[in-house]
């Protein structure tokens, strides 16, 4: 987590203005961290991008991400933890049908779950890119879950600043693991994720 690359690829679209004007976080002339560092979300400008296949074609969906704790050792990604909530019953859709049966029953029943949480168990770094190990509990089902992670900084600021940045997350779940089966004559198991979370200036380690 403490080098520099090339600007992503084009995102999801519900989260591309934002990611277009960021530039990936240059941490190599950072001063050494003493301790992990505590960050709190923008939740405004936070949200979990998604995509399924239904009849072959993509179906595309935000969920708010209504908590995220997260404390980051740049000089020791190991001891990085990160804890994502989201809500479920918040999910916006092109079809508004879809964002219906989603929330309903037989997918992720959100009047008996309504939240779902990531939770780190372990976090591996290379330049500004990250592995990141965890579990995903949705509709009361925990299973493993690998996402990769990607550090991002303002345009302009400067280099190895580690305050105000966003943490894109990436990864796909299948609905089975999960009970979530409901239509699946129509829609395809692979769900993939797409978190974009902005986090605001450290609190003092």
């Amino acid at each position: 987590m403490n080098g520099v690359e090339r600007s992503p690829g084009q995102p999801p679209a519900m989260i591309r203005a934002l990611a277009q004007t960021l530039a990936l976080l240059a941490l190599t002339a950072a001063p050494a961290a003493a301790k992990p560092l505590v960050y709190s979300l923008d939740d405004q400008s936070s949200q979990v991008g998604f995509s399924v296949d239904m009849g072959g074609m993509p179906l595309k969906g935000v969920m708010p991400v209504t908590r995220a704790d997260l404390s980051l050792d740049f000089d020791h990604p190991a001891n990085s933890k990160v804890r994502v909530t989201l809500n479920p019953d918040a999910t916006r859709m092109g079809l508004p049908f879809a964002a219906e049966t989603m929330r309903g029953q037989t997918v992720l029943d959100t009047s008996h779950y309504p939240d779902i949480t990531f939770v780190s168990t372990r976090v591996r770094g290379a330049g500004s890119d990250a592995v990141i190990d965890g579990q995903i509990t949705i509709r009361g089902v925990t299973r493993p879950i690998r996402l990769q992670a990607r550090l991002f900084r303002p345009a302009g600021s400067a280099t190895g600043a580690r305050h105000d940045l966003s943490i894109r997350l990436s990864g796909q779940i299948s609905r089975a693991a999960f009970g979530a089966v409901g239509n699946a004559d129509l829609v395809d198991d692979l769900v993939r994720i797409d978190i974009l979370a902005h986090i605001d200036t450290p609190a003092k380690p």
